[in-house]
């Protein structure tokens, strides 16, 4: 959630007012994260999360938010947008769309156990079983198609080594088939920094749903066990509480070793596209494609099966 877009204090006193939310009393910019510019907002009601965002059509941002208030009605913690006295719940804000929600409490953690593996597994299931009635339902924006053309677009930017992985990946990923594997609204980007915890170890809050549409689901664990699961017992535990609550079927299984690479792919391309065509802003979080490029090799020389 870096800071592309830098919001004066008048300014944002001005455009809360329709929100009911009371005097401002303080705010300040979030480094983390990369696509949008994000504050916490300190007013006489409570603290909240202000979010600009930078690259989101607006009608593509209609479904992000109703689908966090979709999910949040239905005992999924999901930051809820708040809605102005005409029902909206986005207006303009320094020329961008922008969105007050709710700030959920608890903190994010670097290293995960297996209890908290097992508690995001099972809550990506019911994240999932949650949204899969959400109408209209938009197409994941980093699907299939974006792979090809974004890795089309770098090309020519990479070193030879990654040239020629990337292109062999592409062409790879391109011949898999996953149309008849369950589907339905995945978060796509449920990484560590974007779940929240307290101090008991509960797991109080979901962040960061701009990724979201409707893809394979198996995608979506795919996503989360490379970026949660260190070792088998963190890969074992976070399937079985998937599992707990939507088995998987055979054709999930058999799949999932192109899966975790296709992935480990939509996120090295990400981030290569941001070390390649950075966006200029006042804090900007930048994170190595390197890491997810290691992870996608490793996963071509030794393709690991879905625990039982």
């Amino acid at each position: 959630m870096s800071v592309y877009t830098k919001v004066g204090r008048n300014e944002l006193a001005a455009w809360l007012q329709p929100l009911g939310l009371g005097e401002l009393i303080d705010y300040a910019g979030i480094a983390a994260g990369m696509q949008n510019s994000n504050y916490f907002v300190t007013t006489t009601r409570g603290r909240f999360v202000l979010t600009l965002f930078e690259r989101i059509d607006p009608s593509a941002l209609d479904f992000y938010l109703a689908l966090q208030d979709h999910l949040a009605r239905r005992d999924i913690p999901s930051p809820q947008p708040l809605a102005d006295d005409a029902g909206r719940y986005w207006r303009d804000l320094c020329g961008k769309p922008a969105a007050v929600l709710s700030c959920l409490s608890g903190v994010a953690l670097e290293t995960p156990e297996a209890s908290h593996c097992h508690a995001v597994g099972e809550m990506l299931a019911r994240l999932h079983l949650a949204a899969s009635d959400m109408p209209n339902p938009l197409p994941n924006p980093c699907g299939v198609a974006w792979r090809q053309a974004v890795g089309a677009d770098l090309l020519p930017l990479l070193s030879t080594e990654e040239q020629d992985l990337l292109v062999d990946e592409l062409a790879f990923q391109s011949a898999q088939d996953w149309s008849s594997l369950p589907r339905g609204v995945i978060h796509a980007d449920l990484f560590r920094d974007n779940v929240l915890w307290d101090s008991t170890g509960r797991l109080t809050g979901v962040l960061d749903f701009y990724f979201a549409g409707e893809d394979a689901w198996l995608f979506d664990l795919a996503v989360v066990a490379n970026d949660w699961c260190f070792d088998e017992t963190t890969l074992a535990a976070l399937i079985a509480g998937y599992a707990a609550r939507r088995p998987l079927s055979e054709a999930e299984r058999a799949a999932w070793p192109a899966m975790r690479r296709a992935a480990a792919l939509r996120f090295w391309l990400l981030r290569l596209e941001v070390r390649h065509q950075p966006r200029a802003g006042e804090v900007v979080t930048i994170k190595n494609p390197d890491d997810f490029r290691h992870l996608l090799a490793r996963f071509r020389l030794a393709p690991e099966a879905l625990p039982r």
